[in-house]
């Protein structure tokens, strides 16, 4: 009866969003950009619902890459988030970066942001060398194109790196629909950014009153 260790729980991670940024999205096509910001938004509601630890970080936001997206914003306001803003394209490689995340405590580490192939694979590698478990919602990521986010993925996988998806991400970490501190909020959270799956929620909600 007990769950594997290997599963994400809402107390054994750290979730760090990486370079959310409008420059980053207009290039990126290995998704497109609805989808894209829908599974940002799961993510960041996801780590807001279960008080994930949570890393937001910028590169150059105000001379280059502009405002991370609104999505974000949402859940975690620049004006009380503490976003960390870069030059260095890796990370782990900034100084105030790394110590954030280190900082947490957290030996498992699940990772999204554009693009794929630089800004996740930095320090998702880095991170690995370290000694870190590290997971990427695969998802919530892009590149420009679909060629070089795939290729990013496979380098990361066969370096030890766990690929997940935005839903997956989310449905883990409630993993008992009797968990009732959360239930509410995490189908709330699904009919606003659950697209079908959403639907379907709010169909059966409303259906269920008849």
């Amino acid at each position: 009866m007990k769950p594997s260790p290997n599963l994400l729980s809402p107390d054994n991670h750290a979730l760090i969003l990486i370079d959310f940024e409008g420059q980053m999205a207009f290039a990126t096509k290995s998704i497109s950009i609805n989808e894209l910001r829908t599974n940002v938004a799961i993510v960041s509601g996801a780590s807001k619902i279960f008080n994930i630890p949570t890393i937001v970080t910028t590169v150059a936001e105000e001379s280059f890459a502009g405002p991370v997206f609104p999505e974000i914003e949402e859940f975690y306001p620049q004006a009380t988030s503490g976003y960390i803003d870069r030059t260095s394209m890796n990370t782990w490689e900034d100084e105030a970066a790394y110590n954030a995340i280190t900082g947490t405590g957290k030996q498992k580490l699940v990772m999204a942001g554009l693009w794929t192939g630089v800004c996740i694979v930095g320090p998702a590698l880095s991170a690995l060398t370290e000694g870190y478990e590290v997971f990427v919602i695969t998802d919530a990521c892009g590149d420009v194109s679909d060629e070089a986010h795939e290729r990013a993925i496979q380098r990361m996988v066969h370096a030890g790196v766990k690929p997940i998806t935005s839903v997956q991400y989310l449905l883990e970490l409630q993993r008992d629909w009797a968990r009732t501190e959360t239930y509410v909020a995490v189908t709330d959270l699904m009919k606003k950014y659950g697209a079908g799956y959403g639907l379907g929620i709010q169909y059966a909600h409303k259906m269920l009153n008849h």
